[in-house]
């Protein structure tokens, strides 16, 4: 307990003090006659209370009046006289005493009062201070919600603006995108109708002269599948088939391929690194990317130039990692395609990889090249870069994850190969082709004839099923994997519930989740996309058909 703080009332009424210091040695006097012989021989000692609550509660003049009234009293009353057989000290050397001792305590009193006083000072300023300290924190507090309060709408509206800007983005670019589609599918379109017209009309008059015009609406047929493919490519839905891959043995075999895209004003030169990390990866799309960074890269050079493929042996720390968000930190494996043409600038770079963007001149380019290498890349779960300077030329890195996994039998090593001859079949192969549209079965049931295989046909699972039971030796089931009712999966599963030798083989013009996962063809799935050619048609048959053969 603050006994000062306590008092402070008291203290306030200093003749409280003087009262104290006139009374109180009466009072004392009277006790010690009460008391009797009690205290004989220290006549002083209950006169020193006294003083010191004088002087605490009225200060040093109170303690001054209170010694004196004491001495006095002291003095007159409690000295006995003095006799031959005892012997009395002085009076006046005991009542100095007294006095000296008494102003001692007076201004030990008057000291701690003073101490105590500012004590007392001090803790009322601390507690001044910390309710100052506190209403601040209190104001503070509410001037920092406020502020978070604005912050959190700022927040909102420029995540508002920023969702705003986006859906302008992307209908911008849903735009440029349909604008481009609608732009290269219309040129080939022409070509097909057209030439279709044309040779339908030299035939109603009885002309044969129409392999020209079969042969541009092939080839307009043939541009409108690589462009599907390159859009596919781009949104990451075509469907691969990765397998543990020898870049070096990849891009070697396309040396010959590359000198004869470039001419003869071109020089390329090939650096294959020595001890080259094997990656998984699919090696035509790889060699499709490859052969678009060297069309991108011939077109960049009009006066000739020289064009580099490099493959390394790179790893990406965390740092690089850091700064590219996409990208995982670790080991790849890196093709990179440099030229020495016109480079570009950081604005046209940085806008390379979208679909339909080109600086070419109109009828030059789709636009799509950069961006199939962009989406096989990223489907691959690899990293692409970009390095261009205006005059310097460009170069383009494609970082693909290294594969611990080793080389084995059937996977890329050697890269591309010739083609043997057109594969036939007989008639003792049974194909089942189940398609819902009447103008793609026929087409289908046409081709395999053509290639020497007898062909059933169905317009749905159920119907497939049916005469699934009716002919047990069926070979292979070709059927489409988006149907509606039974897809081509759930057939192909019934099927092989009933027939667990039937080989399947599937076609779509698109990848659903049915049979591709991550953009990955499911293990032991055979696919073969829409649209495809005769020969490509004989060849992937085949080999599913002997590939069952042999495992039987």
């Amino acid at each position: 307990m603050n006994i000062y703080a306590a008092t402070q009332t008291l203290r306030d009424r200093v003749w409280i003090g003087y009262v104290l210091a006139l009374a109180g040695p009466v009072l004392i006097l009277w006790i010690r006659f009460a008391l009797g012989s009690a205290l004989i021989g220290v006549p002083f000692l209950a006169f020193l209370l006294t003083v010191i609550v004088a002087t605490f509660i009225g200060g040093m003049g109170a303690g001054i009046l209170a010694t004196l009234m004491s001495a006095v009293l002291a003095g007159y009353y409690l000295f006995e006289p003095a006799s031959p057989n005892h012997v009395v000290p002085d009076r006046w050397l005991v009542i100095t005493f007294y006095v000296l001792i008494s102003g001692v305590l007076i201004l030990f009193v008057q000291f701690m009062n003073r101490a105590m006083g500012q004590l007392s000072a001090s803790q009322q300023e601390l507690s001044r201070l910390n309710e100052t300290l506190e209403q601040r924190i209190a104001e503070r507090t509410q001037e920092l919600a406020a502020a978070n309060a604005q912050l959190k709408e700022e927040i909102r509206t420029r995540e508002s603006a920023e969702a705003q800007m986006r859906q302008v983005q992307k209908m911008e670019a849903v735009g440029q995108l349909t604008g481009g589609i609608a732009h290269d599918f219309n040129n080939m379109l022409a070509v097909i109708v057209g030439s279709l017209d044309m040779a339908q009309r030299r035939l109603k008059r009885g002309d044969s002269d129409i392999l020209r015009f079969l042969e541009d609406a092939m080839d307009g047929a043939e541009r409108a599948a690589s462009l599907t493919q390159r859009l596919l490519a781009f949104s990451r839905q075509q469907p691969l088939a990765p397998v543990v891959s020898d870049v070096n043995a990849l891009v070697g075999s396309m040396s010959e391929l590359l000198r004869r895209t470039l001419g003869e004003h071109f020089l390329l030169e090939c650096v294959l690194a020595g001890g080259l990390w094997r990656t998984r990866v699919d090696p035509g799309q790889l060699e499709n990317a490859v052969l678009n960074l060297a069309v991108n890269a011939r077109d960049a050079m009009p006066a000739g130039g020289r064009l580099t493929i490099e493959t390394l042996n790179a790893r990406l720390d965390d740092a690089y990692a850091a700064a590219h968000a996409e990208v995982e930190p670790g080991q790849y494996v890196v093709v990179a395609v440099s030229d020495t043409g016109t480079g570009m600038p950081v604005d046209i770079a940085a806008r390379a990889f979208d679909p339909f963007f080109t600086t070419k001149a109109p009828g030059q380019g789709t636009g799509l090249g950069l961006s199939q290498v962009y989406g096989f890349v990223k489907q691959s779960g690899g990293h692409v870069k970009i390095y261009s300077e205006p005059g310097q030329g460009t170069t383009v890195k494609i970082y693909l994850r290294r594969e611990m996994e080793r080389l084995g039998g059937g996977e890329a090593g050697s890269g591309a190969e010739l083609q043997p001859a057109m594969p036939k079949g007989s008639r003792s192969e049974l194909i089942l082709v189940v398609e819902d549209d009447a103008g793609v079965r026929t087409t289908s049931v046409g081709a395999l004839q053509e290639l020497g295989y007898s062909v059933r046909d169905a317009a749905s699972g159920e119907e497939a099923l049916a005469i699934l039971e009716e002919q047990p030796d069926t070979s292979l089931l070709f059927t489409d994997v988006v149907m509606p009712g039974m897809s081509g999966r759930q057939l192909a599963e019934a099927a092989l519930a009933r027939l667990p030798h039937l080989k399947v083989l599937y076609t779509t013009g698109y990848t659903p989740n049915a049979i591709v996962h991550s953009g990955v063809v499911d293990p032991g799935v055979e696919l073969m996309t829409k649209p495809f050619a005769l020969d490509q048609l004989a060849r992937k048959v085949r080999s599913v058909l002997d590939g069952r053969l042999r495992r039987d």
